[in-house]
């Protein structure tokens, strides 16, 4: 680190820094706020959101939900940073990383933010109103944008982070000591037992090994969020993205693990009965069985209205027939939440039931031996560990007694209960993958010699390390922010999706800049990095892709919070 820039912290931190956060972050919320007329007076009929008008302006419509996820996020990072300074914790660390990355979203905020690699949404897009474009010219956002992300900001973060390697984090996340304990065990259970092997793992395709599945069902990670009277620890959701993160962190397919015992049981307890929660719940939470979620069906992807797989009454039992796709672990499993539309008359989610379906656990060889029912495995370039599969239903027997909750038609409604906890969930495992990005990506730029000297010597390696500890922050906040929403029993469909949205991207990116530093050996499948890119590309697709998230958001804000 001798070529580096030395800088002193006096030299590159704004004074009144949290007053500065606070004033910047009301006045992206200003123009948010602002922004929804003009926004709204295009895709509005008689007062209420058009459908037809809203999908002519999508790029305008989801947009709106990208600045409104900035928005978000800054306040939540903001709030962080007065919490933190409240308690004499802001230090450094925490003031260098919050000033960079306001600075850059400032800065995206005024001149276009990338929704991804090809779309940008600029706030001229939005409106042309001269006052509310103005709020984006505030003068605590302008100060941060020009001042916040200079090469001396960014070369500071960089040493910081050479320092602190080894950390889970490198900043103060504001959680209390309980849950910092929990990060600390599976930080070093991912060190241990999931990070030397995962990417042999990965070539290989295989299955994670089910020694470690069983591993982590002692541990209690199946039934986290399970209350205790269901035989789970009842430890709520901001405990599921601790783990989820830090699993994640080792290796995605493992932190991906709980996703569908969390899905199940959050089914479970907002739509069953108190006889299935009595029967099922334990189960998942001690792992005895393997949950799945079939609800996906070929070219209906997130129109899950229109899916067509049937389900008909012949004496006690549900005969299912159809075909569904995007299964994830569904040989291993031993119950499927399977949703299928029950009232043939319809053609919408009016229809839609949801079935507990048990299955026989299959094997690679025979994924699914079971009557009435056929499949086989979809290859993947990621996310592996646990294999996708397609599944044929011809007279498939599920007992009535396994409708979730005992009445028809309430399937849709069910499905949604659950996507708030699965998309912070998702969320918390994009934070993971960013991390493994950044340290992967410092590893080799520390270890990486070029021109007598190693690559992070040099800044544009550096910044980018910078930038995603940054970020990394910014998205962490914003996703513990929906947890302790969920947590706290409010609805949290639009912080949850706002998390999910730019959590994805910056996974995305981590991974990316990552790959980028390791040059040509990041595009050898023998590094690491090279899995680090397939396993992120898949975070801004599945539960709700990122337009979905985007319209979620969007939607919920023009709608006037319907």
């Amino acid at each position: 680190m001798a070529a580096m820039i030395q800088t002193k912290t006096d030299a590159v931190r704004l004074p009144n820094l949290t007053g500065l956060l606070r004033s910047a972050a009301g006045a992206a919320q200003s123009f948010v706020t602002a922004a929804r007329v003009p926004v709204l007076a295009r895709i509005a009929q008689g007062g209420k959101v058009d459908r037809r008008l809203a999908d002519l302006e999508q790029h305008v419509v989801h947009g709106y939900g990208w600045f409104a996820a900035y928005a978000e996020l800054l306040n939540q990072v903001a709030g962080w940073a007065e919490r933190l300074e409240a308690d004499g914790l802001f230090g450094e660390t925490e003031a260098l990383l919050a000033q960079l990355l306001f600075g850059e979203y400032a800065a995206q905020l005024a001149g276009g933010i990338p929704m991804n690699q090809g779309e940008v949404i600029r706030p001229t897009d939005l409106t042309d109103d001269p006052a509310t474009l103005a709020a984006l010219q505030s003068p605590a956002l302008v100060r941060l944008a020009r001042a916040g992300t200079t090469q001396a900001v960014k070369t500071r973060i960089a040493e910081l982070i050479i320092a602190a390697r080894g950390r889970p984090t490198i900043e103060r996340t504001g959680l209390d000591e309980t849950l910092e304990m929990v990060r600390d065990q599976f930080h070093a259970f991912g060190e241990e037992k999931i990070t030397p092997f995962a990417h042999d793992w990965h070539l290989k395709d295989q299955l994670i090994p089910i020694e470690l599945v069983n591993e982590l069902g002692e541990m209690g990670v199946f039934g986290l969020t399970i209350p205790e009277e269901y035989g789970g620890h009842g430890m709520g959701k901001m405990a599921m993205c601790v783990v989820s993160e830090e699993l994640s962190r080792a290796w995605i397919g493992v932190g991906s693990l709980a996703t569908r015992s969390e899905i199940a049981g959050e089914l479970i307890l907002c739509g069953g009965t108190e006889a299935q929660k009595r029967e099922w719940l334990p189960k998942i939470a001690a792992a005895d069985i393997l949950p799945t979620a079939v609800f996906t069906e070929p070219n209906t992807g997130s129109d899950l209205g229109a899916l067509r797989t049937r389900a008909v009454i012949e004496g006690e039992q549900y005969l299912v027939t159809g075909n569904k796709t995007w299964i994830t672990h569904a040989a291993r499993a031993d119950v499927m939440t399977l949703l299928v539309r029950t009232d043939p008359a319809t053609s919408d989610y009016r229809g839609l039931s949801m079935l507990l379906a048990p299955k026989p656990r299959g094997t690679e060889a025979n994924p699914f031996p079971a009557e009435g029912m056929s499949g086989g495995e979809i290859g993947v370039i990621g996310y592996r560990g646990m294999k996708e599969y397609e599944i044929g239903f011809d007279g498939f027997r599920v007992d009535r007694a396994n409708l979730l909750g005992g009445v028809e038609g309430q399937g849709f409604k069910q499905l949604m209960a659950t996507f708030e906890s699965a998309r912070i969930q998702t969320a918390a495992r994009a934070v993971g993958v960013a991390q493994a990005g950044l340290e992967t990506g410092l590893s080799y730029a520390l270890d990486r010699i070029q021109f007598g000297r190693p690559i992070i010597d040099f800044p544009r390696v550096a910044n980018k390390l910078a930038m995603m500890a940054a970020e990394l922050l910014g998205v962490r906040q914003l996703t513990y922010f929906a947890a302790r929403q969920k947590d706290g029993g409010k609805r949290c469909d639009l912080e949850a999706g706002m998390a999910k949205l730019v959590a994805a991207r910056v996974a995305w990116a981590a991974a990316d800049n990552a790959l980028q530093i390791h040059g040509g050996n990041g595009f050898a499948m023998e590094y690491g990095v090279s899995r680090l890119l397939a396993d992120a590309r898949i975070l801004n697709i599945f539960e709700g892709a990122g337009e979905i998230q985007a319209q979620v958001i969007a939607r919920r804000l023009l709608d006037g919070g319907n």
